[in-house]
C-alpha cells in the first residue's frame, strides 16, 4: 500500500506520515523544499519521539521522497498508483499542489480504486478547498469514478525542532486524527490512528475553537508578558486567567451550538490547558502567535467564536481582549504582523477592522472589535 503525502516538514513526519507508516503505507514524501527531500532520499529511516506522560520513540522507515517541481511527471505515476493522498502544507497552499493530485487522479488505470484524498490542515473543511482547487485543474469528466475527498480534523502540537535534530521529530504524546467516514460507504482505511466520526463539524470546531483558539491567546499575551514559550506562559497566573476566560466563552458556544455536556468541555479544556504546560515541548511564543491576519480573519479562532457568540447574545469579552493582543503583537520577522501593523498605520479605524476581521457594521461584533482597533491606534 502506498500513501502520498504534501509536505515532508515535521507535521508531516511526525504526525500524518507517522500514522500512515504504522498502518503499513509505504509513504512518498513529496515538497518543494530541496534540501529536505534530498535529505528524505538519502536517508534509511527517521525517528519520531513523542514526550509527555506516556513517552515513545518509534522508527520510520520505509519511504521515498520526490521534488513536486523537479519530478512532476514521477510524482504523477506515484499518486496513480496509490491509495491515499494527504497534504499538511497550510490551506493556502492546496492550491498548488491540487495540479499535481489532479495529474495523477486523471493517470490512474479505469477500474482502480478510488483515490482517497485528505487535506491534514488547521482549517475547517479544509478538503473541501484542495476539492475545489483540484477540480478546477481536472480535465475529465471521471473525478468522482476516481477520487473520493473526506475532510478531517487533526491535532497534535509539533514544536520548534533542535537545531542538530535532522530528519528526526520531537512531538507531544498526545494527537487526534478525526475523519468524516460518511464518503467512504461503509469501506474506510485500515488506520489505527483515524477516529472515524458520522458529523465532523463539532470536532473540527471544538478543537479550533479551544486548542488553537488557547494556543493564540497564550502566545500572543505571553509575548506581551515577555515570556519565550507557551510552557512559560501558561505558567504565569495571569496570562493562565486570561486564556481560560477565552476558553470559557468558546465552550459556552460549543455546548450552545452542538449540545457537548458542559462536563465534557470542562476534561476537554483542562486537558488542552495540561498540554500547553508541557515544558518538554519548548515551542516559541513567536512560533505559535505568528500570521496574526490569518488568525484574525472573519471565520477563524479568534472572530469567528466571538462573532457567534455576539450573534447569540452571549460573552465574549475574553475573545475581544485576545484580539486586541494579536493586535499588539510585533515580533521581529513575521510578515504577517509586519502587514496587520501597516494596515493600523494606514487605514482608518473602519476600514482597518473591515480588512483584519472581515466585519461589516450591522454586525453585533463590529462596534466592539472597531473599538479595539481604534484604541490600538491611538496607542501604538
Amino acid at each position: 500500500m502506498t500513501a502520498v503525502h504534501f509536505g515532508a516538514g515535521n507535521i508531516g513526519r511526525g504526525f500524518v506520515g507517522l500514522l500512515l507508516h504504522e498502518a503499513g503505507y509505504q509513504v512518498v514524501f513529496a515538497d518543494v523544499a530541496e534540501a529536505l527531500i534530498a535529505q528524505l532520499q538519502e536517508a534509511d529511516s527517521y525517528e519520531v519521539r513523542t514526550v509527555g506522560r506516556h513517552p515513545t520513540r518509534t522508527v520510520v522507515d520505509g519511504f521515498s521522497a520526490t521534488d513536486s517541481t523537479k519530478d512532476p511527471e514521477g510524482l504523477t505515476e506515484q499518486i496513480a498508483a496509490a491509495e491515499v493522498v494527504t497534504t499538511a502544507v497550510g490551506a493556502h497552499i492546496l492550491r498548488f499542489v491540487a495540479p499535481n493530485i489532479a495529474a495523477g487522479i486523471a493517470a490512474r488505470p479505469a477500474g482502480s480504486p478510488r483515490l482517497v484524498v485528505m487535506a491534514c490542515e488547521n482549517a475547517i473543511n479544509a478538503t473541501d478547498l484542495l476539492e475545489q482547487e483540484i477540480r478546477a485543474n481536472y480535465a475529465g469528466d471521471d473525478l468522482e469514478d476516481k477520487a473520493l475527498f473526506s475532510n478531517t480534523a487533526v491535532d497534535r502540537i509539533v514544536p520548534v525542532q533542535a537545531e542538530d535534530a535532522g530528519l528526526d521529530v520531537t512531538v507531544e504524546d498526545f494527537y487526534e486524527w478525526a475523519v468524516d467516514r460518511t464518503p467512504f460507504d461503509g469501506q474506510e482505511l485500515d488506520v489505527p490512528g483515524i477516529t472515524w466520526v458520522d458529523d465532523l463539524g463539532p470536532y473540527i470546531e471544538r478543537k479550533l475553537f479551544t486548542v488553537n483558539t488557547g494556543h493564540a491567546t497564550t502566545a500572543w499575551d505571553g509575548w506581551a508578558a515577555g515570556h519565550a514559550t507557551i510552557a512559560e506562559a501558561i505558567d504565569d497566573p495571569t496570562v493562565a486567567e486570561k486564556v481560560s476566560v477565552v476558553l470559557d466563552e468558546t465552550s459556552s458556544l460549543l455546548v450552545a451550538k452542538y449540545g457537548f455536556a458542559e462536563e465534557e468541555m470542562a476534561s476537554y479544556r483542562s486537558k488542552v490547558l495540561g498540554r500547553f504546560a508541557n515544558a518538554a515541548l519548548p515551542d516559541p511564543v513567536e512560533r505559535v502567535g505568528r500570521a496574526p491576519l490569518r488568525k484574525l480573519s472573519r471565520h477563524d479562532r479568534i472572530i469567528g467564536p466571538a462573532a457567534e457568540l455576539a450573534e447569540r447574545g452571549m460573552g465574549h469579552e475574553g475573545l475581544l481582549a485576545s484580539f486586541a493582543a494579536a493586535l499588539a503583537f510585533t515580533p521581529n520577522g513575521d510578515e504577517e504582523a509586519d502587514r496587520l501593523q501597516g494596515i493600523l498605520r494606514r487605514q482608518d479605524a473602519d476600514a482597518a477592522t473591515a480588512e483584519i476581521t472581515g466585519l461589516e457594521p450591522p454586525h453585533p461584533l463590529y462596534a466592539a472589535a472597531r473599538g479595539a482597533v481604534a484604541a490600538r491606534q491611538a496607542n501604538g
